[in-house]
């Protein structure tokens, strides 16, 4: 099938894309190669990446550094099962993202995507209240417009009115939502902002296995930027009211707000962490979930004294490789450095947004830039517009925004925010 036609003309008639319809009237356009911020489309086109293939690829593509551990790896073993095995790729990662994350966070579970890392962290929860001889916390508190995936557990704590998944919310597991923050980054935030939090942790605390949300940002529920204070005030209520706190760091970690994880802008731990998307560089597929040694303890010990989880492709050797090589370089960098660039060039390049009646919000943080439409944007005429424009931008719902690679130059960000800047001006009210 190496006629470009012939399997471009298969892909629309045989291959659902994300959020999409087999044989859609959307443009999809083909991609055979990818080299620093750049993907090559067949046509010969060259497109700036301002999306980090969904905020993974922080590297670029085709990193020789990030092909040569891939390729070291491939010689010694593509992978094993980890039921009963181990192997050094897995060691070594696990030891890395524990000298990384928050100190209390000593035990690592890998699995194969961020909904299902979220899945683990629900599962964590639920089985350390029941070896607690709590067995009524079963449910999770979170707050509207998040979102954690496309996996059932994941789904019931995504936004149950406007999110992506309302469609299955009578065969969803009910949990319970507080309102969003309305107390935004930046901006300070006393208890009274969280009030809507502790009312429901005081009315259902003892079904409550834990709470969980995003922190500091809202991902693909809105992109919305909240207070640290709140995120602050979250973690005293959970300890107040005795559940956990899950932090989803899936969208956040590993550099992309400015701080490592996320949570470090409001200096809070969770009790349980997941981490993916970017973990790899975008080269594999891997996520983890970290938890403390009290949770693993008490669910090792309890009954019937193993966790109940287990991928199959869990701790992959690839991926894991890939994984470490991604840490070395993101850390061996001047990260921070080339994130408070990226965030200046965001704010400089998307002002101009604020000034459109279009527009309802213009807002930046770390490497991501929001420019929040006041009409949901027509993907069908929006796309094709920023390919034109020499750019890889994808919109969603009233959001056009960008994430892109950490190592994007200066003037390629240019690019990218004038095209924003140009697209978003021709689009009328």
């Amino acid at each position: 099938m190496s006629d470009k036609s012939n399997w471009i003309d298969f892909d629309k008639q045989h291959i659902w894309h994300p959020y999409s319809a087999i044989g859609a009237d959307l443009p999809v356009y083909p991609v055979v190669g990818a080299e620093g911020v750049r993907l090559r489309l067949a046509d010969g086109r060259e497109l700036i990446d301002g999306m980090s293939s969904w905020w993974c690829a922080i590297h670029g593509y085709n990193h020789p550094g990030m092909n040569r551990a891939i390729k070291a790896q491939l010689d010694e073993m593509a992978h094993i099962m980890f039921g009963g095995l181990t192997h050094p790729p897995a060691a070594k990662l696990a030891r890395k993202l524990v000298e990384i994350t928050p100190a209390t966070l000593q035990s690592v579970f890998f699995s194969d995507s961020g909904s299902v890392s979220v899945e683990v962290a629900m599962k964590m929860a639920i089985q350390y209240w029941h070896d607690k001889g709590i067995a009524s916390k079963q449910r999770f508190l979170t707050i509207r417009k998040g979102y954690h995936g496309d996996t059932f557990g994941a789904m019931s704590v995504c936004d149950p009115e406007t999110g992506m998944h309302s469609l299955f919310t009578d065969a969803l597991i009910p949990q319970f939502f507080a309102d969003a923050p309305t107390c935004f980054y930046g901006h300070p935030c006393n208890r009274d902002g969280a009030k809507s939090m502790e009312e429901q942790l005081r009315l259902h605390h003892e079904q409550i296995a834990a709470v969980i949300l995003e922190p500091i940002v809202q991902g693909a529920g809105g992109m919305r930027f909240y207070s640290l204070e709140y995120l602050q005030e979250v973690r005293r209520l959970c300890d107040q009211y005795g559940v956990l706190l899950i932090l989803d760091e899936i969208a956040t970690g590993f550099g992309r707000t400015g701080k490592l994880f996320a949570c470090e802008h409001a200096d809070v731990t969770p009790d349980i962490m997941c981490v993916g998307k970017s973990l790899t560089g975008g080269y594999m597929s891997l996520a983890a979930t970290l938890t403390t040694e009290e949770i693993s303890k008490t669910i090792s010990e309890g009954d019937p004294g193993l966790f109940m989880h287990g991928p199959t492709f869990m701790a992959n050797p690839l991926a894991c490789s890939a994984a470490l090589a991604s840490l070395d370089l993101l850390l061996d960098s001047p990260w921070q450095d080339r994130i408070t660039t990226i965030e200046a060039g965001l704010k400089n390049g998307l002002a101009p947004c604020r000034e459109l009646p279009q527009v309802e919000e213009v807002r930046v943080l770390g490497a991501i830039g929001v420019v929040e439409m006041k009409k949901p944007v027509d993907m069908k005429s929006i796309q094709p517009c920023f390919v034109e424009a020499g750019v890889w931008v994808r919109p969603f719902g009233k959001l056009v925004y960008l994430m892109p690679p950490f190592i994007i130059s200066q003037a390629d960000l240019e690019t990218l925010t004038k095209a924003v800047v140009d697209v978003v001006e021709k689009r009328p009210m």
